[in-house]
């Protein structure tokens, strides 16, 4: 007789399925080898997964920065575009004590004037007449000596 007792149905199904002998010892490292691997498929994605999700943010933070720019770049045209108006040109020039000029005169190229030449209409300028308002160039000079104040 063996040494081992016979197994028989469902028993002897289940140890069939677990064999003994040398042939264990050399499946124990293959084993360990497909969890490890698993382990660190697993923990790559983990990685992978949180370096997606911070390139995300980076991204919401710049597209909503660049939203941001993009509103101030346009409220800069508008102004530039309220100050360049001939409306906001022309009352800027009467401020500044400036009169509309009169018919131009021309010189040829052999030094011939075409034209009448006239001074601009209007009244000449005093020191009390001074605008109140500067341009910005004036202002960027420092003070000057006559501000009519």
């Amino acid at each position: 007789m063996s040494s081992k007792p016979e197994l028989k149905g469902r028993a002897a199904r289940l140890a069939r399925l677990f064999p003994t002998g040398p042939g264990q010892a050399a499946r124990t490292p293959f084993v360990l080898l497909v969890v490890l691997l698993l382990g660190g498929g697993l923990i790559g994605l983990l990685v992978l997964n949180s370096a997606l999700s911070e390139g995300a943010f980076k991204l919401d933070d710049l597209q909503r920065e660049t939203k941001s720019l993009t509103d101030e770049e346009q409220a800069l045209q508008r102004d530039i575009d309220a100050y360049s108006a001939p409306e906001a040109l022309q009352r800027r020039a009467r401020e500044l004590g400036m009169v509309p000029g009169g018919d131009p005169a021309f010189l040829a190229p052999d030094g011939t004037v075409k034209g009448v030449p006239s001074p601009a209409p209007g009244v000449r300028q005093t020191s009390a007449q001074i605008p109140l308002v500067l341009a910005p160039e004036a202002m960027a000079d420092g003070p000057t000596s006559g501000s009519g104040r």
